[in-house]
């Protein structure tokens, strides 16, 4: 199993946080290893949204399209990725602290059947990701 977690206080409210988050179509101004994302249509932000995400890998882009599965509002969003080769489940944690915001990222891959051959590659992936808060905090105390 690949499993990575970690935290950043971030200096913008919970919610400015929350709501930037949520909305994966933002993956790309944070995330460099995010080449596209957009909502699919039917579906408003929240529980039950389905985003089609592109992600690099080792051939070019990948699908890594997720769907929300849990999430209240300016606390926290579970997430789990549905299409692509790894399957990973994700969740943020929002954390109010004053004017600024305490993000919690934790992403595990458990992989089953052949998947397994891709842990060693999905324990860096997985650590790589959570990485990215930095970039995060960057972008929304930049704008």
């Amino acid at each position: 199993m690949a499993h990575a977690e970690g935290s950043i206080t971030i200096d913008r409210p919970a919610k400015t946080v929350f709501d930037f988050v949520l909305d994966g179509a933002n993956g790309p101004l944070w995330s460099p290893d995010t080449t596209d994302a957009r909502l699919r249509p039917g579906k408003p932000l929240g529980v039950g949204a389905v985003f089609k995400q592109g992600m690099k890998g080792p051939g070019g882009r990948v699908d890594a399209d997720y769907e929300i599965v849990e999430c209240r509002p300016n606390e926290w969003i579970k997430f789990r990725v549905v299409a692509g080769p790894a399957r990973p489940v994700g969740t943020y944690k929002f954390e109010s602290a004053g004017s600024s915001t305490k993000v919690t990222f934790v992403l595990d891959f458990q992989p089953k059947g052949l998947a397994r051959l891709m842990d060693g590659m999905m324990n860096y992936v997985v650590r790589a990701q959570v990485g990215n808060l930095s970039n995060l905090k960057s972008y929304l105390e930049a704008h």
